[in-house]
């Protein structure tokens, strides 16, 4: 079973290709499974005086459904298609994500936190947020989120739980423990909801140079339980299914020997080899 369920297009602004090169690519590559999974359009700040690029306009999103829905039926024979949504959690506007994920017919919706507060630490464009930060202190922010997040009910799975080492920000060897602590914290909070979580491949690309999450917290999840399921978080159709493979044998090497899939809002395990 190959799959990749986390990837993005050309209409979040800062990915390159339209859908159906996604589709097209995933078949070329032997993909059995592909999940379509853009960014929620933003809630919380204006797009037009924000930071451009970031996200679909909510304008475009019954369109972005409709495009996946076309696409699965089209090539139903060629490649199982699965629609979803990378959901976005902002604490406060549980409500409006609420409303997005209950209106349209997912296939599962990856709960992620992208932002704290207006500031999106994933964007290269915001790294200055960082500056004269507390970063433990900002790790604490951060995981209490995604714990907030993996709570609330709303996700299939938790997407790159620890992406908050995304740029190399790390608090000092000498709290290590804590760092540890928080992430074990979060991992027995999304265990204890019952949602999955991805194995996010995009990491070894970055400046953290590992994947989302670690292969501690790989062996951790496997001992609480927690499923978990693969993504490249693609931006461009040809970076589909990067470092898959590699992300396949952490998985096989912390224990799992199944893979979260989804269709209806329905966990599904299937199994996996290396």
């Amino acid at each position: 079973m190959h799959i990749d369920y986390h990837t993005h297009h050309v209409r979040c602004g800062h990915a390159v290709g339209q859908l159906e090169e996604y589709v097209r690519q995933g078949i070329e590559i032997g993909l059995d499974q592909l999940g379509l999974s853009d960014h929620m359009p933003l809630l919380h700040v204006d797009p037009a005086t924000y930071y451009p690029e970031m996200a679909m306009p909510m304008s475009e999103l019954p369109r972005y459904v409709e495009e996946c829905l076309e696409l699965k039926e089209k090539y139903r024979d060629q490649i199982d298609i699965r629609v979803g949504l990378e959901g976005d959690y902002i604490e406060g506007y549980e409500e409006d994500i609420r409303k997005i994920v209950e209106s349209y017919p997912w296939d599962y919706v990856i709960g992620s936190v992208h932002f704290l507060g207006e500031w999106d630490i994933t964007d290269h464009r915001q790294v200055h947020g960082w500056e004269g930060k507390d970063i433990l202190g900002v790790y604490k922010i951060y995981y209490d989120a995604v714990q907030k997040a993996a709570a609330s009910g709303f996700y299939d799975s938790m997407g790159h739980v620890d992406v908050i080492k995304r740029f190399g920000y790390r608090p000092n060897a000498t709290q290590t423990a804590e760092v540890e602590e928080l992430e074990n914290a979060t991992l027995a909070s999304i265990a204890k909801s019952g949602v999955a979580m991805e194995l996010n491949a995009s990491g070894l690309s970055k400046p953290c140079a590992e994947m989302f999450p670690s292969n501690r917290m790989l062996r951790e999840a496997h001992q609480l339980g927690i499923p978990l399921t693969l993504g490249s978080d693609a931006h461009h159709p040809l970076k589909l299914g990067e470092n898959l493979d590699q992300a396949r044998l952490a998985l096989w090497n912390a224990g799992f020997r199944e893979l979260a899939t989804f269709k209806e809002r329905k966990r599904i395990m299937v199994p996996f080899e290396i």
